[in-house]
């Protein structure tokens, strides 16, 4: 028989953790469902180790900068030192004891098992304890997430490649890596193991790494990258894959072969959909995403979150959802109302490499393919004060992308020194649409890395 309950969650990522939390806190009896650990990807193996791997290779590049500016340093890399840091300070040795207590003590209850949305308000578990099955009164949150996508390369599936899991759990730091995807993971870690000696090779098939972001960015982030060391190719596309005697082997367009002692496959993420009842949702069979409504409802008493709506596979963007799904889910219980739907105009994302890339909104070429008429303006961190004083490191710049005819941002790229941190401030302006003219007008605080927003809001005024 199934078990009643208010509303089921199915998987706990941040924003799966985040709904089932509030809405056990609001009185609502919540069972939470989840295959791994409670959490999801970013606190176990990705946003905050990778974090920590890019912290720790930070420092190391920052003190091979002494000689250039302030006398001499001797650098010794040790990445054991950051695989303690992860292992001990954020994972707890990936045990999720604490993220269940946690929940429970909010008086929700956790279920670890791998479930299966079959419609109507039921979820179905197939966990340790034996198979149950929980019928919700209310509804029903899916927050299932992605998993790692890999290219069709033939070979590639036979081999033992990393992900982005074993590469932030590893103990040491391999002598040489292979990186396939240069998005934002693959730039992330690529850089990050280059830092602590690793030879890196970075095969990208587009043009240049970080594709989604203003061609300005992605070439600044491979002129960097190549400055350090690492080997990145560009416009090459993997053919076949082999490994053999401890060595791993990519086989490009034109025959080249790459080879290194580990491999990373860092080429995008997919929604896992096979949980969940495509015919119950409306689902064609070759959807790769649950299309949803300002309110996050995909069918009645049916919500989704996260990288399965597609709307970006970032944290921040399910715990933003999370806010609008449990007011959604408390609505249909009766419990106050949905209030405003989601917003994506002003999506902040950041790419933590050195320069550090900051994005909001839409890029210059997303833009002019929604018809806009538009304005570019840009700085480079480097010409400004705050820049030049950096000095070592400072690559950078700031670009604006301005509909003209409105007189507002709807987007904007901050690289460089604090790329993300300097965002924040565009994020504002795009979201609320605050007119150019007036963020021309403002005081901008000098020496600062932001004031280059004010340099690039003058190129922008002579475009």
């Amino acid at each position: 028989m199934a078990r009643e309950c208010d509303v089921v969650v199915l998987g706990m990522g941040p924003g799966g953790e985040e709904v089932a939390g509030r809405l056990a806190e609001a009185g609502l009896d919540v069972v939470g469902v989840e295959a791994e650990l409670l959490g999801g990807e970013c606190p176990y193996w990705a946003c905050v180790p990778s974090k920590m791997m890019v912290r720790a290779g930070d420092l190391l590049a920052e003190a091979r900068r002494v000689p250039e500016m302030a006398g001499t340093a001797r650098v010794e890399p040790d990445f054991t030192r950051v695989h303690a840091r992860i292992r001990d300070e954020a994972t707890a040795d990936w045990d999720d004891a604490a993220a269940v207590e946690r929940f429970t003590a909010k008086g929700g209850r956790f279920v670890r098992g791998r479930g299966r949305f079959t419609g109507q308000g039921r979820v179905e578990v197939d966990a340790a304890a034996g198979a149950e099955t929980f019928a919700a009164r209310v509804g029903v949150v899916l927050a299932t997430g992605s998993a790692p996508a890999a290219p069709p390369v033939p070979g590639l599936d036979q081999v033992p490649y990393w992900t982005n899991r074993e590469a932030v759990s590893a103990v040491e730091a391999p002598e040489s890596l292979l990186v396939l995807g240069g998005g934002a993971v693959g730039v992330e870690l690529a850089q990050s193991y280059a830092r602590f000696g690793t030879r890196v090779t970075l095969v990208e098939a587009s043009e240049r790494v970080v594709s989604a972001e203003e061609p300005e960015a992605g070439d600044l982030l491979l002129e960097v990258l190549r400055r350090e060391g690492l080997t990145v190719l560009t416009g090459a596309r993997a053919r076949a894959a082999r490994y053999a005697d401890g060595a791993f082997v990519l086989t490009l367009d034109g025959g080249e072969e790459v080879s290194a002692e580990k491999l990373l496959v860092a080429t995008g993420r997919r929604p896992r959909l096979d949980a969940l009842d495509r015919a119950a949702l409306g689902l064609e069979a070759e959807a790769r995403r649950v299309q949803v409504d300002a309110h996050l409802r995909a069918a009645p008493g049916v919500w989704a979150l996260g990288d399965l709506v597609g709307e970006g596979a970032f944290t921040h963007v399910a715990m933003y959802q999370a806010d609008v799904a449990v007011r959604a889910v408390l609505a249909a219980a009766g419990r106050g109302e949905a209030g405003p739907g989601a917003d994506y105009r002003a999506v902040p994302h950041v790419t933590f490499t050195d320069p550090e890339i900051g994005s909001v909104g839409l890029t210059e070429a997303a833009a002019r393919e929604r018809g806009l008429t538009v304005r570019t303006g840009t700085a480079r961190v480097p010409d400004g004060i705050r820049g030049w004083i950096h000095k070592a490191g400072n690559d950078g710049l700031v670009k604006l992308v301005e509909d003209a005819e409105r007189g507002v941002l709807v987007g904007a790229t901050a690289a460089g020194p604090m790329g993300g941190e300097v965002l924040y401030g565009l994020a504002v302006a795009v979201r609320a649409a605050v007119p150019t003219a007036t963020l021309r007008d403002m005081m901008f605080a000098f020496p600062t890395f932001h004031r280059s927003v004010l340099e690039a809001l003058g190129d922008l005024a002579t475009d």
